[in-house]
């Protein structure tokens, strides 16, 4: 069989349009049928975005200590991280908002020379808090007055904001995503010389819901400064409409 260039050029612009997904431009019967039997449809996607200010700040907040032995290491970090919550307390949070995340201790190797076998050399304790902040205000004292409280100890880590009731932000922006869908698709319908029948399918993906703040982790002051700045969230959808 000959190979025809032009022939094959016009296959892959035809196999490129059909990923707009527009089902039913023509040859459609009078129940809006395509001929194949494939309801007429059309596939789009909508984007919302909005934007507003977090108000509530989360983060990792602990200590890790290393000692010759196990009891000595378990002791350093309790004593460390009892420093460390008692300041964040003291700071404005409250108790109910921290939450122990992890506890550990782990066996320190040193490197065994001249072929030899490594051996123990001491044991490291780790203690983890999940903090959440609820007034914005405090935040910078927070992890500051934390940090000064466990000393070369402590450890932040997942630090980040979110907007603590997002709904009223979530329902603008899936308005705009589906105004937007709309739109591409009364687009497309007048396009085919159709009109824009029912909704058949939505789905929908929201993201944005935290974000990562800017702040100064090696800073020693009693204030570590932060800044929520704005968070976006972003809400799109995939609609499906009949074509009349």
């Amino acid at each position: 069989m000959n190979w025809n260039p032009r022939a094959s050029k016009a296959l892959a612009s035809a196999v490129l349009l059909a990923a707009v997904s527009v089902t039913a431009a023509c040859g459609t019967d009078s129940a809006g049928t395509a001929a194949t039997g494939t309801p007429a449809g059309i596939n789009v996607n909508g984007v919302g975005e909005v934007q507003g200010t977090p108000d509530t700040l989360t983060a990792r907040i602990g200590v890790e200590t290393t000692a010759d032995d196990v009891t000595t290491a378990i002791d350093e970090a309790n004593t460390a991280v009892s420093a460390v919550t008692d300041a964040i307390s003291a700071a404005g949070v409250d108790r109910a908002d921290i939450q122990t995340q992890q506890v550990s201790i782990d066996p320190q190797y040193s490197d065994g020379f001249s072929g030899g076998t490594s051996t123990i050399s001491g044991y490291r304790a780790t203690n983890t808090l999940q903090v959440t902040v609820r007034d914005l205000s405090k935040a910078s004292s927070v992890l500051g007055d934390a940090t000064t409280a466990g000393g070369n100890t402590t450890r932040v880590s997942g630090v980040s904001f979110r907007i603590d009731d997002d709904s009223d932000l979530i329902a603008d922006a899936r308005s705009r995503a589906f105004a937007d869908a709309r739109d591409r698709a009364e687009q497309y319908a007048s396009l085919a010389g159709n009109d824009l029948g029912k909704v058949v399918s939505i789905t929908e993906n929201i993201t944005g819901q935290e974000s990562a703040p800017s702040f100064d982790r090696s800073s020693a002051s009693s204030a570590v400064p932060i800044e929520p700045g704005q968070q976006t969230v972003s809400v799109s959808v995939a609609v499906q409409w009949g074509l009349e």
